[in-house]
């Protein structure tokens, strides 16, 4: 098992930033895939960024590209997601997932383990 806690949402102005952390614990960190997922009121869960269990690969939605940063460190069991030139479309709640394999990271189905999530709210 291991479970998943996130931190760092909150209300943030539009073209602000934001770092979310995922804390983990039970099972090796590193043996862990992570991804981060959101979802925002009244739609489907959908994927953000992913990162493999070194920190050498790391996979993004186009909505994410060349704004989030997500980033690990394993001797602290954390994954972070560095959000930077929010926009109110980005308002949602982030969960952190992991998962053993990099295949497939885009995939919510492929995530075995789940954080409760983290309020993100961006103001116009």
């Amino acid at each position: 098992q291991v479970q998943l806690v996130e931190s760092g949402g909150g209300l943030v102005q539009a073209g602000g930033s934001l770092r979310l952390s995922c804390a983990a614990s039970g099972r090796t960190f590193s043996d862990y895939v992570m991804g981060w997922f959101r979802q925002a009121p009244g739609k489907e869960r959908e994927f953000v960024a992913a990162i493999s269990r070194t920190g050498g690969s790391t996979g993004y939605a186009d909505s994410a590209k060349g704004r989030f940063t997500i980033s690990r460190d394993n001797a602290k069991r954390t994954v972070y997601l560095q959000m930077t030139s929010l926009k109110t479309e980005d308002t949602a709640v982030y969960y952190c997932a992991a998962k053993r394999t990099y295949t497939g990271y885009a995939s919510l189905k492929e995530y075995d383990y789940w954080g409760q999530g983290t309020q993100v709210t961006v103001s116009s």
